[in-house]
């Protein structure tokens, strides 16, 4: 975050907000002033103004116990089987319409919940972000317990997103924002520096 907005003049303070369905909640009542990392749906449009490009594209993969694996191809592999990942969780709008019209998706405040929830046989199979998922599960100790199926169900960009609420939520902030993002993006600064900090937390190292 500095390099993106230290040479615009402004210092940012990161902080944990508490669960994914908190973090929402605030941004709609404009009580956030940045969302560091948002997929972009219709409803969340309504309520956050995203800045392209994408930091990066995420593919989201279905998760399952590696003693009680099965075979997945295509989104309807999963009727007939429970899942579970975070409340107001979204991974693209097409499968988060079918996932409503279809799955059974239990959704809880924490993804180490669901994890646990997996390894407990309450559910089937946990759906989360790649690379997140193997930090989380890595800090939970349960790397070698939880295998990744492939493919995909989606691979979607994840925006930088202003709460249209906020009163640093201008438009000619927005647009420097956007030309120091799209600069960093141009000249693989954004790419390493997202590939660093993830080797260093699936690494379990302090930052």
């Amino acid at each position: 975050m500095r390099e993106l907005t230290e040479p615009l003049g402004v210092k940012v303070e990161v902080r944990d907000k508490g669960s994914w369905a908190r973090v929402q909640h605030l941004a709609k009542l404009g009580d956030l002033d940045l969302v560091a990392g948002a997929f972009m749906t219709s409803e969340r449009i309504g309520y956050m103004d995203y800045v392209l490009p994408p930091m990066t594209h995420l593919p989201t993969n279905v998760w399952v116990p590696k003693d009680r694996p099965f075979e997945y191809r295509h989104w309807p592999d999963l009727l007939m089987k429970r899942g579970s990942t975070l409340i107001n969780n979204s991974f693209g709008q097409r499968f988060d319409q079918y996932a409503k019209a279809n799955l059974m998706i239990e959704g809880v405040r924490t993804i180490e919940q669901s994890f646990l929830m997996a390894r407990a046989g309450r559910v089937d199979y946990v759906l989360y972000e790649q690379l997140q998922g193997q930090v989380k599960l890595q800090r939970l100790g349960l790397a070698g317990d939880f295998i990744a199926l492939d493919p995909p169900i989606s691979r979607e960009g994840l925006f930088f997103a202003f709460p249209k609420g906020s009163p640093c939520n201008s438009e000619s902030f927005r647009e420097a924002f956007m030309e120091r993002l799209s600069h960093l993006t141009v000249n693989r600064r954004l790419p390493a520096l997202i590939e660093e900090y993830t080797a260093r937390y699936v690494g379990n190292q302090d930052l």
